[in-house]
């Protein structure tokens, strides 16, 4: 299993920042919601342990 790194979040989180046309003080959002797209990915993939929760239903 490939392991999530925070540096993969953080890409991700800055990715959506950006898409969403930078908005101030969201950085929770944004770095949550990077954390359930990569679960969720890894998920698909058969690349995460089963007891990750499903965030991508919440």
């Amino acid at each position: 299993m490939t392991g999530m790194t925070e540096q993969d979040i953080r890409n991700r989180a800055y990715l959506l920042w950006e898409k969403a046309g930078q908005p101030a003080r969201q950085m929770d959002t944004f770095w949550y919601e990077a954390e359930k797209e990569l679960i969720a990915e890894r998920k698909e993939q058969g690349d995460a342990p089963s007891y990750l929760p499903n965030l991508a239903a919440s």
